[in-house]
C-alpha cells in the first residue's frame, strides 16, 4: 500500500489535560495526521473518544494493535514511558513521545537506540522549538550570528497544577520530580542544549513555598556546559504565567517572552540587540507550535524530512534531568555529568 501522500494514522495513548489538547490542534493537521484510536483505561474517555471520531481501548495494547496504527502519541504519565516505547518499537510504530522522554540517562539511551535499531521515527513533545521566535533564534546561533554563546537566562511558571486534585499523577514526587522541572523547566534545558550542548555539571535549589505540592513548587538550577558557557534556568509551579528565554553571545543577544502559555498561544515579544546596534522590540504573533511539531514527526515518518530534535539532544537534556534530581536529593549538591 502506497501511503507516501495519505495522514499517517496514530493512536493516541492518554487522553488526559494534554491528549485532549493534541487531539484539538490536530484537527487542523488532518492531511498530515489522522486519529484513529486512542488507550484510556479511565471509562470517562469513552464520550470524548467517540466525539472526536475514533475508537477507545482501555489497554495500550489493545491499541497498538488497532488495525492500521503506524504511529503512537505518548500522553501518559513519565514512568510508563520506558515500557511503552518498547512495546511501541516491538510492534514496528513510530513513536511521538511527550516529554520528558525518560526519567533517567539509561532510559533515553534505551529509547534512542531502539527507534533507531529499528528504523523508527522518534518525535519528542518539545514545541518551544516551533515557536517562530525561538526558531529563529536557534537559527541565528546555528549561524554564528549571535557570535559565542556564552549565558541562557530561562524561567517558565504557571499555577495550572494548584487546583490538581492531589491524585493527579502530576503531584506525585516519583512521577514529576524537582517542582516544575518536568512540566516547564525540561523545555527550558531542551533549548539549552540546542545551543550549548552536553552539560558539564549543575545544582540545583527547589522548595516548597507557596503550596502544597509534594515535590516542591520552585526550582532553579545553574549549569556548566562542557563546551564552556552556563544556564539558569528556574520554574514554578505556583505563580501566575510567565515564560521568558534569553540567549547571550558574543555579537548579540534575544530575549523571548510568550504572552501566554503555548495551550492558548497569543504571540510573543522579542527584545534582541546586535552589536554596534540598538536595543529593538518587535511583537510576533500567534502560532501553533504543538500542531507544528507533530506535523514534522509526520513528515519524518513519511520520509518527507528528517526530524529536527537529534537523539544525541534526547538523550542530553534526559541527562540533565537526572543530574537535577541526584542534585535536589543531596541539598543542591554539585553534580557531575
Amino acid at each position: 500500500m502506497n501511503r507516501k501522500n495519505s495522514p499517517v494514522k496514530v493512536a493516541m495513548i492518554g487522553l488526559g489535560w494534554w491528549g485532549k489538547k493534541m487531539t484539538a490542534v490536530l484537527k487542523k493537521a488532518q492531511d498530515n495526521i489522522e486519529i484513529i484510536c486512542a488507550a484510556e483505561p479511565n471509562p470517562e474517555g469513552e464520550d470524548f473518544a467517540r466525539s472526536n471520531g475514533f475508537t477507545r481501548h482501555a489497554d495500550f495494547r489493545a491499541a497498538i494493535a488497532h488495525p492500521g496504527v503506524e504511529a503512537v502519541i505518548l500522553a501518559t504519565p513519565h514512568s510508563l514511558h520506558a515500557e511503552q516505547i518498547e512495546q511501541a518499537v516491538a510492534a514496528g510504530k513510530h513513536i511521538f513521545c511527550e516529554k520528558p522522554l525518560a526519567l533517567t540517562r539509561a532510559g533515553a539511551e534505551a529509547a534512542v537506540n531502539a527507534c533507531a535499531a529499528a528504523g523508527l521515527v522518534l518525535g519528542m513533545g518539545h514545541e518551544r522549538r516551533w515557536e517562530p521566535p525561538v526558531a529563529d533564534m536557534l537559527e541565528k546561533a546555528r549561524t554564528g550570528q549571535l557570535g559565542r554563546i556564552q549565558q541562557i537566562e530561562g524561567n517558565f511558571s504557571h499555577d495550572k497544577f494548584t487546583t490538581l486534585d492531589a491524585s493527579n499523577w502530576r503531584l506525585n514526587a516519583a512521577e514529576a520530580p524537582v517542582g516544575g522541572m518536568t512540566a516547564t523547566g525540561i523545555h527550558l534545558t531542551d533549548l539549552a542544549t540546542a545551543l550549548l550542548g552536553p552539560a558539564r555539571d549543575l545544582r540545583v535549589s527547589c522548595e516548597r513555598l507557596s503550596s502544597s505540592i509534594p515535590q516542591g513548587d520552585t526550582m532553579s538550577v545553574h549549569i556548566r556546559f562542557q563546551g564552556g558557557g552556563t544556564a539558569y534556568v528556574s520554574a514554578s509551579l505556583a505563580m501566575p504565567f510567565i515564560s521568558r528565554f534569553a540567549v547571550f553571545g558574543s555579537k548579540g543577544w534575544i530575549e523571548i517572552r510568550d504572552k501566554a502559555h503555548v495551550e492558548a498561544p497569543a504571540g510573543w515579544v522579542v527584545t534582541s540587540a546586535m552589536a554596534g546596534g540598538p536595543i529593538t522590540v518587535a511583537e510576533v504573533p500567534p502560532a501553533e507550535p504543538v500542531k507544528d511539531n507533530l506535523v514534522a514527526f509526520a513528515k519524518a515518518v513519511r520520509g518527507e524530512a528528517t526530524y529536527p530534535i537529534s537523539g544525541d539532544d534526547m538523550i542530553a537534556n534526559i541527562a540533565i534531568l537526572e543530574a537535577i534530581v541526584a542534585s535536589a536529593a543531596r541539598d543542591g549538591a554539585v553534580v557531575t555529568l
